[in-house]
């Protein structure tokens, strides 16, 4: 089965799993997320008709997408990964969608390079659901604090939150966690949900779910 083929799979997933908690499949959108696999290999995916797609790092995008983008200019490109500072300005040149703002460092320097640039990709905030040292992500505890201060002290519209929990723990907890802190915070778009567990994630709210490994084949990590 060809990476075409799986990618149909994952849309039928993901429609069923919509449908079975009464969502329009539509209201669930999917990034396919092709972090080290090279240009060529998103092109059966492209050619599918598919346009959302996801990158760990800035520099590996910066390779890999400007050439698609020729010949498929309504690509949707998504940065899932941590964000350096001094990568800002070429995250907000490259990508659409910026998933992981999740400190006011990066705040500040994606509202400076905002006005500088005029463009204005979509802005997520990450949440560290699980409070784990080794991953990024503003701490649940603070994570109103923080949307408050991207939108008061920086002129920034966050439209959605995105968390990846623990790999030991069960994901539904903090799919709800992150649900919840949208609520009350006025955001209504859900980044979660990866290969293993993307109809967990769509029963607890996700709009938008990421999806690597299920269409790409394995990796060496997690996808």
């Amino acid at each position: 089965m060809g990476a075409a083929d799986r990618l149909n799979s994952t849309r039928e997933a993901i429609c069923r799993a919509a449908a079975d908690c009464g969502r329009d499949p539509h209201s669930v959108r999917l990034v396919c997320v092709t972090k080290t696999f090279p240009a060529e290999a998103a092109v059966p995916l492209l050619e599918a008709g598919h346009r959302i797609f996801g990158e760990n790092r800035v520099q590996e995008a910066a390779a890999k997408w400007p050439k698609l983008r020729e010949k498929y200019s309504d690509i949707e490109l998504h940065l899932i990964g941590p964000l350096q500072s001094n990568k800002a300005r070429e995250a907000v040149e490259l990508f659409d969608v910026i998933e992981s703002v999740d400190r006011e460092k990066i705040a500040k320097a994606l509202s400076d390079e905002i006005s500088k640039t005029g463009k204005r990709p979509r802005l997520f905030a990450q949440v560290n659901t699980g409070a784990e040292p080794q991953k990024a992500g503003v701490l649940p505890e603070s994570a109103d604090s923080f949307l408050t201060a991207c939108r008061e002290a920086y002129g920034l519209k966050i439209e959605g939150l995105m968390c990846v929990p623990p790999v030991d723990q069960q994901a539904s907890p903090h799919f709800a966690l992150l649900a919840d802190i949208a609520a009350r915070n006025g955001i209504s778009e859900l980044s979660m949900g990866m290969s293993s567990d993307f109809e967990l994630a769509i029963q607890l709210g996700a709009t938008y779910v990421r999806v690597g490994s299920a269409i790409m084949g394995e990796r060496d990590y997690p996808a």
